[in-house]
């Protein structure tokens, strides 16, 4: 998904990236990578892929949380809350994202972290979520994992 060729704007963006040491930084610069784009300072292909190395930067680093950047896992984080709207994650919409997590390459431990980090936080405000179990579509019927509660 990375750009053939990147501006030197996004270039010295993607050394920003892989100096930061800190969750809280990796946002500032997701930020400014939203504003230059909105000033149409970067494509949106070079948006996209700065925001990919954003999460990829954010994962190795030792605190956790949810960075919101343009990317396909912030995409695919918009789509998850929306489903977790209702409190009920249920097996229908589980195989949705099944599908979209599939479509955007996410694997299921981002998946897991994500729900994880998404479900601490709805908790944190007071809300229940319920979770409801599915095997994962695969080979056949006994070749899926149960995930869920």
């Amino acid at each position: 998904m990375a750009a053939a060729r990147m501006s030197r704007r996004c270039r010295k963006f993607l050394r920003r990236i892989q100096r930061t040491k800190t969750t809280y930084q990796l946002q500032e610069i997701a930020s400014e990578v939203q504003a230059d784009l909105e000033r149409r300072n970067l494509s949106y292909d070079e948006a996209l892929t700065l925001g990919n190395q954003i999460h990829v930067q954010g994962d190795s680093l030792p605190q956790p949380g949810i960075i919101y950047a343009i990317s396909d896992r912030d995409a695919y984080r918009r789509t998850l809350e929306l489903y977790l709207k209702d409190s009920i994650l249920t097996k229908t919409e589980q195989l949705l994202l099944w599908e979209e997590r599939r479509r955007l390459g996410i694997s299921q431990e981002e998946h897991d972290n994500l729900l994880e980090q998404l479900l601490l936080q709805w908790e944190r405000q007071g809300k229940n979520v319920t979770v409801h179990r599915w095997n994962k579509p695969g080979k056949g019927a006994e070749g899926g994992e149960v995930s869920g509660s």
